[in-house]
């Protein structure tokens, strides 16, 4: 459902060419592997505000989680709202782009706290904005979002997918290649993708600390010391 109707705002989206050149056209309602993208005031702010911000890399993933995210809510049979998804999924990596990340938060929070601000004018309840906020700051948190209600499972469903290939074989080979086809990954995504965590990271290490960041810098920062939360137990201040 439309939260607010009356006017329309311009955006742009990946759209293919003839030629098979991926293009920006300013068309939203489009059905991709079955999954129809919402098409609602919010959806279009949502969508532009995010293509002027973040590079084609996360863009496109932030699409194919959304669209990944949405077929395992369907396969699931799960009353998710298309709308709560698709902002999650959109604004779950923001985090991570210079000039919305900050010191020392963690990147995913720094993205919740975003999508929070962002949803306020719309007038969506404070329940719906907690359920985006926790399906973007929960997103790399493995085994918690599957218990959470369905935006919260939802996004992180679709960054597994997109990023780790889990489930992969639930989705068909026509699912995945439609999601791609329309949000092409590109050759490097893999390597492309550890390196944009990374570089949203460097400044602030301290906020791996007891998530699967860590791994990433171990791999990208010659040098990194991860703090061990063995030995932070050990070194705290009690005496016993």
């Amino acid at each position: 459902m439309d939260r607010l109707s009356g006017f329309s705002l311009r955006h742009r989206l990946p759209h293919q060419r003839h030629d098979g050149v991926f293009d920006e056209e300013t068309v939203m309602s489009t059905t991709i592997a079955g999954i129809t993208i919402p098409d609602s005031t919010l959806a279009r702010a949502t969508t532009e505000y995010i293509r002027d911000i973040e590079s084609d890399l996360l863009y496109h993933h932030s699409r194919r989680v959304f669209l990944f995210g949405a077929l395992s809510g369907e396969r699931q049979q799960l009353a998710y709202d298309p709308e709560l998804l698709y902002v999650g999924a959109m604004f779950h990596d923001l985090g991570l782009v210079e000039g919305h990340r900050s010191a020392d938060e963690r990147f995913e929070v720094d993205g919740a706290n975003a999508a929070a601000a962002f949803l306020k004018p719309y007038g969506l309840s404070d329940d719906d904005i907690e359920q985006v906020w926790l399906s973007i700051a929960l997103h790399t948190t493995p085994g918690v979002p599957k218990h959470l209600r369905p935006t919260v499972a939802l996004v992180t469903a679709g960054v597994e997918m997109d990023v780790l290939g889990m489930d992969y074989a639930t989705f068909s080979t026509v699912q995945r290649e439609a999601v791609v086809h329309a949000h092409p990954r590109g050759e490097g995504f893999k390597e492309c993708i550890i390196c944009a965590f990374a570089d949203g990271l460097r400044h602030r290490p301290q906020t791996t600390f007891g998530n699967v960041k860590t791994d990433v810098l171990k791999d990208q920062q010659p040098g990194f010391k991860p703090m061990n939360f063995v030995e932070v137990i050990r070194q705290s201040p009690w005496t016993a």
